[in-house]
């Protein structure tokens, strides 16, 4: 059990570093005490290893830590620019949200030079106010789009962590809010994990699908998303597994959509949808030529020297089998031809290769 001991040091240690809120303090430490009670009791392991594991939980929640937001729309600007090809109208929309965030930034660092007898009174009417009033951005648009590089790319932008969470497929409300612990195999809830993963409590959290849910859960998973997108509510966030109320009024919430159809009408009035377009033929081909392909060749371990494409076969890599909204098909098509360029080096069949309408059909099986 001396193991068990140092765990339990360990803990206690951890409990003075880290600001948790006193009633959650006192459990914890109650908890510490039970556990120390039981040392001996081979038949409590399970409920000491369960109470182990809930107070590390509660100890590696970031309650007080955050990152500094850093604004500068010129090089937000140029993240998009470097990440993004056209999409003109919403790198625009993006720019304006970002900089709305910094004049309220702006706005709340005058209020602190405020006597303090009356900036707490005000700060908390002012926070009202601009939560209410802040967008939270849901991009609408199909496949390969762009989505979720343009949520990552505001992530970089505000100098935030980042973090997605997949709702594609998801069956289950409580797997954004946990189970309770009366459950010996429950688990803590995707938000909570994912504030923990980004060790901060102001990230950007990507709610990536949102409309994909399983039908049988929607409703239960949309009551969900209306506490977590609505500012009067999330900052008390009651997770069951922690079963104590955590502020996400910080976090910034990102929302990502194939189509609002099947988002429900209370959370949809939360979000300020912005439709991403289908990319054209010669856009595609713009993006695999920048963007795309430099970095699959990288991944490959390619160099210009060993592959180059005609500019003639960039218009049949676009659609080899048809036509996509975004640019899934050409990424894939780009990374088999890698692939097989790869393989041949390694054979020593050849070490540069020029793709064109001859050998074509070496590399793309439908041609």
């Amino acid at each position: 059990m001396s193991r068990l001991l140092d765990e339990v040091t360990s803990l206690r240690k951890k409990l003075k570093e880290v600001q948790v809120p006193p009633e959650m303090e006192t459990r914890v430490v109650s908890n510490l005490e039970e556990i120390e009670r039981l040392e001996h009791d081979i038949s409590a392991r399970v409920h000491i290893e369960q109470m182990l594991r809930y107070i590390d939980w509660v100890v590696n929640l970031p309650w007080n830590e955050r990152t500094q937001d850093q604004i500068d729309i010129p090089n937000a600007r140029k993240i998009l620019e470097m990440h993004h090809y056209g999409l003109q109208p919403v790198k625009e929309r993006i720019l304006e949200y970002l900089a709305v965030i910094h004049l309220n930034q702006d706005r709340w660092a005058k209020e602190a030079q405020k006597p303090t007898d009356t900036r707490e009174e005000e700060a908390k009417t002012t926070h009202a106010m601009l939560a209410r009033r802040a967008p939270i951005l849901c991009l609408v648009g199909l496949v390969g789009t762009g989505k979720t590089t343009l949520a990552k790319s505001i992530a970089q932008a505000m100098g935030r962590r980042f973090v997605r969470i997949a709702f594609g497929g998801m069956s289950d409300a409580l797997e954004l809010r946990g189970q309770s612990r009366v459950r010996p195999d429950a688990e803590i809830g995707l938000i909570l994990k994912g504030l923990r993963f980004a060790g901060t409590k102001n990230p950007v959290v990507l709610l990536d699908e949102v409309d994909r849910v399983s039908e049988h859960a929607r409703g239960d998973i949309m009551g969900v998303l209306v506490e977590l997108l609505d500012p009067e509510q999330n900052s008390a966030f009651v997770d069951h597994y922690l079963d104590y109320p955590f502020d996400l009024s910080e976090v910034l919430f990102i929302a990502t959509s194939n189509n609002t159809t099947n988002i429900a009408t209370a959370v949809l009035d939360r979000l300020e949808p912005i439709q991403m377009p289908s990319y054209t033929d010669e856009e595609k081909i713009e993006i695999a030529k920048k963007y795309v392909m430099p970095e699959l060749m990288r991944e490959s371990g390619l160099t210009a020297e060993n592959l180059t494409i005609a500019d003639a076969m960039w218009a049949k890599l676009v659609r080899p089998l048809g036509y996509d909204a975004g640019i899934r098909s050409i990424e894939r098509t780009l990374n088999s031809v890698c692939r097989k360029v790869a393989l041949s080096i390694i054979e020593g069949k050849e070490k540069s290769f020029h793709l064109d309408e001859n050998n074509i059909k070496n590399f793309i099986e439908v041609y």
